[in-house]
């Protein structure tokens, strides 16, 4: 294996987050998990991942509070020296009763603020993973369920100002990986649109197999710990949308 690095990985205590964490822990990588509420089972993770033989640590920040995360980046900072990877996985906006402007505040400010307030702290040849959907990705082209609308404009609004601050990250000998999935089966978000939207779940269901969450997190573990510095996008599932790539302009 490579030199062993250490990632922060966001909204890390569940789901596609923990996956990560997972991966990257039994490849032998020290794994932050953020989390925003959930203490719990942040720390049941930790000990699972350290019983395993991995390490990892339990880290608290609300993305979108700037102070909260300059507090986090901090302790980071004085634990390890620095970082080698930054997997911006948390996103939100199917929360019911969320303000209308959550999903962009969750999706793209906190996203951007997360981003520079860790750059300083992240390695020569380290690298920045933004997660996202194809439902997000290529939400200009294509149509998307309803109720998830919001969050798909949001993120990929996310995306493309994290894009923006490539020519920050080339500075800084900084990589980015922007990783797309189609619906993952077994999350949180398939979830809730199935009890908003089941048809859509079930159309996509039926054009093809949905990835797996663990499918999706060996793609961005792997992304998060690339030595080189190129910008890539990679695509997990969704052969249907990516039949027409060719001709869009992401």
């Amino acid at each position: 294996m490579a030199h062993p690095k250490t990632v922060l990985v966001t909204g890390a205590s569940r789901g596609i987050g923990a996956a990560v964490a997972r991966r990257l822990a039994r490849d032998g990588h020290t794994v932050a998990i953020n989390y925003r509420e959930k203490r719990k089972r942040a720390e049941q993770l930790v000990a699972e991942l350290r019983a395993a033989g991995g390490s990892a640590i339990a880290i608290c920040a609300d993305l979108s509070d700037s102070t909260s995360v300059r507090a986090m980046v901090d302790e980071l900072s004085v634990r390890f020296g620095q970082l080698d990877g930054l997997v911006l996985n948390a996103s939100g906006g199917l929360e019911r009763n969320a303000a209308a402007d959550y999903p962009m505040t969750i999706n793209r400010d906190a996203q951007v603020r997360m981003l520079e307030l860790a750059l300083p702290v992240l390695s020569t040849n380290s690298r920045v993973v933004f997660v996202t959907s194809h439902q997000a990705h290529f939400v200009r082209t294509h149509p998307v369920p309803q109720d998830y609308y919001p969050v798909a404009v949001s993120k990929r609004a996310g995306e493309d100002a994290i894009r923006a601050t490539l020519p920050d990250l080339a500075r800084a000998d900084v990589g980015l990986s922007v990783v797309s999935g189609d619906m993952i089966e077994g999350t949180i978000v398939v979830r809730l649109l199935e009890r908003r939207d089941p048809v859509a779940v079930e159309a996509r269901r039926h054009a093809l197999d949905l990835p797996s969450v663990e499918e999706f997190a060996e793609a961005i573990a792997n992304e998060a710990v690339r030595s080189d510095l190129s910008p890539r996008t990679l695509f997990v599932g969704g052969s249907d949308y990516l039949a027409t790539i060719s001709a869009e302009r992401p």
